[in-house]
């Protein structure tokens, strides 16, 4: 047996790795659509094509340099942003965008709307100022994704159960003792 993959498994890592869908991955590359769903499964569940796709994806990282680390810094950068360095401390107002710390531009802001403000009508209509409506990312998401990368367990169910040994040891002694 071969460590090479088939050209059609090559073509399957190529296109697995555009949006890691496998189905889609699959009939791209020239599998039958009808079956693609447990013909890109199976793929992802043979070691030769796994390790193909994984060896794609570490140099993938290397070359961008993205990496763990680099993930959890982000998460935490973000997590911790303050939205107040989205105004001005004096005069309350939002920051021009260009003026925003960089955390917010490069993604914690999930849209802008803005409105302005008239006062009056007609000839008498006067411009007051403009409404902003920012919408932020959620931070539960990351505090999540943070919590499960760090190993914190902190959203993972545990049952601990202590005393079982001596309450077997008791039962046991009972039933020695009653027997």
């Amino acid at each position: 047996m071969t460590d090479k993959l088939t050209p059609k498994q090559e073509r399957f890592v190529d296109e697995y790795l555009i949006d890691l869908n496998a189905t889609q991955a699959a009939i791209r590359a020239g599998y039958a659509a009808n079956g693609a769903e447990v013909t890109g499964s199976k793929l992802l569940r043979n070691p030769k094509v796994m390790a193909a796709i994984n060896a794609r994806k570490d140099k993938r990282s290397e070359a961008v340099q993205v990496d763990a680390e680099y993930v959890l810094k982000r998460l935490h950068d973000e997590n911790e942003a303050d939205v107040a360095d989205l105004f001005n401390k004096e005069t309350g107002e939002v920051l021009p965008v260009h003026e925003w710390p960089l955390i917010f531009r490069k993604g914690l802001v999930q849209g802008i709307e803005t409105e302005q403000l008239y006062e009056g009508h007609g000839k008498e209509r006067k411009w007051i100022g403009t409404k902003y409506k920012v919408r932020l990312d959620s931070r539960i998401k990351r505090t999540e994704l943070i919590g499960k990368h760090v190993r914190v367990n902190a959203f993972s169910e545990q049952v601990v159960v202590k005393g079982l040994d001596t309450l077997a040891d008791r039962l046991e002694r009972a039933m020695k003792r009653d027997g």
